[in-house]
């Protein structure tokens, strides 16, 4: 009977596998050996399968236990994890939580983000969501997630707290094919000639607004990624974040072009790190404002 499974001998079962020994296992435990013995008895007792083979003088899994090796170990994980979340919740912890990032945040940033706040709340659910443009803040203005990074965009909803973040070093570039690519100090006449691939989004917020757009034909996309591929593929020019495409330039498969009248303003993107004024941040998304203002130098707009 599985009744009398309980989760003290499935600790016990990977202190023995940990320490290498049942004594052992007893001592990290502070338990006598006996009680140990008697914890893995049971155990087997009620999985109905023999854990440890102990006809050396080492305990050693058999394969019964090899393979319920896992199962023990998430079971563990999961309880911890349940345990964790029920104490975040007395103490106003999230469960969930929802960020929405430009589509020109940095990806590695965001990787490393990912991989501290999994580190710092286990039991809370993280929700990443990607837009562009106004994407962003309509997305946190409408309550669908909590905390946002906007770019392009300079000026912050009244209804919003913004905290400006370092810009984004944006590089203009196209395919080596592309008729840019050879010519030096490209002009604005020049530019308007040629395709630009523009990124946009479907928002109400910048609805017949553009950014940076010196071309009179334009192939507009809301996926930075499709950008790219256009650029690959010869089918335009544009501006693209230089850590995006860093690869692309040292590899020969996207060239920087030379403009001539490219001002700062464009070789740049902002951006804010945006949350609600009337909604409080938790302590989990506190957290992400905190490190994101920390990691990137940031400081409070408005």
């Amino acid at each position: 009977m599985l009744d009398s499974l309980n989760l003290d001998q499935l600790r016990v079962f990977m202190a023995i596998v940990e320490q290498g020994s049942f004594s052992a296992a007893a001592r990290h435990l502070r338990r006598a050996q006996s009680a140990v013995s008697n914890a893995i008895v049971n155990l087997e007792g009620a999985l109905g399968v023999a854990l440890f083979d102990r006809s050396g003088w080492k305990p050693e899994l058999t394969e019964h236990g090899r393979a319920l090796l896992a199962d023990a170990r998430a079971v563990l994980e999961r309880v911890d994890q349940l345990k964790s979340r029920a104490r975040g919740m007395t103490q106003g912890m999230e469960t969930e939580l929802s960020l929405v990032l430009d589509v020109m945040f940095p990806m590695q940033k965001l990787v490393d983000l990912a991989a501290r706040f999994q580190r710092t709340f286990p039991g809370v659910v993280l929700r990443l969501c990607i837009d562009a443009l106004g994407g962003v803040p309509q997305r946190v203005l409408l309550g669908e997630c909590d905390l946002g990074v906007q770019g392009s965009l300079q000026e912050i909803d009244p209804e919003l707290v913004g905290h400006r973040l370092p810009e984004i070093e944006m590089a203009p570039v196209a395919a080596p094919r592309h008729a840019l690519s050879a010519l030096d100090r490209i002009t604005d006449d020049l530019l308007r000639g040629h395709t630009q691939i523009v990124l946009t989004d479907s928002s109400a917020r910048t609805k017949g607004c553009t950014f940076a757009v010196f071309s009179e034909n334009q192939t507009l996309t809301t996926d930075l990624g499709a950008k790219r591929a256009l650029l690959h593929a010869g089918l335009g020019w544009g501006f693209m974040p230089r850590s995006f495409v860093e690869d692309d330039l040292g590899a020969g498969k996207l060239v920087e072009l030379d403009l001539a009248a490219c001002n700062a303003g464009i070789r740049s993107m902002p951006l804010f790190a945006v949350h609600r004024r009337n909604a409080s941040l938790g302590p989990a998304g506190q957290w992400v404002l905190d490190t994101l203002l920390e990691s990137m130098g940031g400081e409070i707009q408005q």
